[in-house]
């Protein structure tokens, strides 16, 4: 891989490699854009089959996470950081203490946060070290666990997406197909239940699968049937990369909006979707619901709930730019999503050209 040249084609501003022998730690750090604030994204530990299969990781996941600030309407960059290991075992006080250094040595330039193999007693254990790190639990005014919120912001997202393509908004008596059923899956089924609408379900971890049908009184179909689930939205909440070319034959939805991240195998599956006529709600705008709640830590006063809900219900707002940008610029909701995070930080960038001090 040609690292100068790929983050030259994509505007990239740092890659950091870190590493401590002792502690076992191997890390990277990749800041995307900082035009917007400080970068935040969070740490994600995983156990990658090759260094470099980590870098493209971390590569991709800063620049969405740039796009998905921008188009949440806060005032940051993106960027992101992977661990190299196994969550289950490899993990210990040293090794984020460790990289809580590291992050320090940014000197703010990064804020990150819990992540996908990473929890809020890892983050505490980074605060020991450096001050640049949101979503701590036991600490006052903090935001804690954001997947409840990035549920909450998602059910908004999802209304959104049914008053654009039914004239209403209500979602009591459609159909929607859950897909993952965990913190996030588990808490928007909670939502769409209490809003009347009727729940398919899905998981790979049965036992999720069995608290949900048990709670919600809800039918549930092995994983590889919910593609073909008769339903009006379908709401993928667990992997990536799910929209290709085997499942979009097999969808019966009129509405795709759900918190994956990176739902689109390749960028063409949205034209794809687009022109059957789904309605598609772009990952980064209805899944920002966490980043939001994040954001509100770092303001004056510190975490405040109530001001951080009413952000996130903005999702749906969000969502409606989103349509209308389709429509204006006659393209795919997915291309007009990196159209609203483009036009946002191309004017900051150029509000940042006029001098305040002479």
């Amino acid at each position: 891989m040609e690292i100068f040249a790929y983050m030259g084609k994509y505007e990239y501003e740092e890659l950091v490699m870190c590493h401590d022998a002792a502690s076992g730690l191997k890390a990277i750090i990749c800041i995307h854009d900082t035009t917007l604030g400080p970068a935040l994204g969070g740490t994600r530990m995983w156990n990658y089959a090759s260094e470099e299969e980590a870098l493209v990781d971390v590569l991709r996941l800063a620049r969405g996470m740039s796009y998905k600030n921008a188009a949440a309407g806060l005032n940051l960059g993106g960027a992101k950081a992977v661990i190299i290991g196994d969550s289950k075992k490899d993990k210990s006080e040293a090794m984020f203490r460790a990289f809580g250094r590291f992050v320090e040595g940014l000197n703010g330039r990064y804020i990150t946060a819990e992540d996908v193999g990473t929890t809020v007693e890892d983050m505490e254990y980074i605060n020991m070290e450096t001050n640049h790190v949101a979503g701590l639990g036991s600490i006052a005014r903090s935001s804690g666990d954001p997947s409840p919120v990035t549920a909450y912001g998602t059910w908004r997202g999802i209304k959104a997406c049914a008053n654009e393509v039914w004239g209403t908004d209500s979602l009591a008596e459609k159909t929607v197909a859950v897909q993952g059923l965990g913190h996030v899956g588990y808490t928007l089924c909670k939502y769409l239940h209490e809003e009347g609408a009727n729940l398919i379900v899905t998981d790979i971890c049965e036992e999720n699968v069995q608290q949900v049908v048990k709670e919600f009184n809800v039918e549930a179909v092995a994983p590889n049937k919910i593609y073909s689930a008769a339903c009006d939205i379908f709401a993928p909440c667990a992997l990536g990369a799910i929209i290709n070319d085997e499942t979009i034959p097999q969808l019966k939805c009129r509405v795709i909006a759900g918190a994956a991240n990176n739902q689109l195998k390749e960028a063409r599956h949205g034209d794809v979707i687009d022109s059957k006529g789904i309605l598609y709600a772009p990952d980064f705008i209805i899944n920002a619901g966490g980043v939001m709640n994040v954001y509100d830590e770092l303001l004056d006063g510190g975490y405040n709930h109530d001001r951080a809900m009413r952000k996130v219900s903005t999702v749906y707002n969000n969502i409606e730019k989103v349509i209308a940008i389709a429509k204006r610029d006659h393209i795919p909701t997915c291309k007009a999503a990196d159209v609203l995070a483009e036009e946002r930080i191309q004017m900051m960038r150029s509000i940042k050209k006029i001098a305040t001090k002479y």
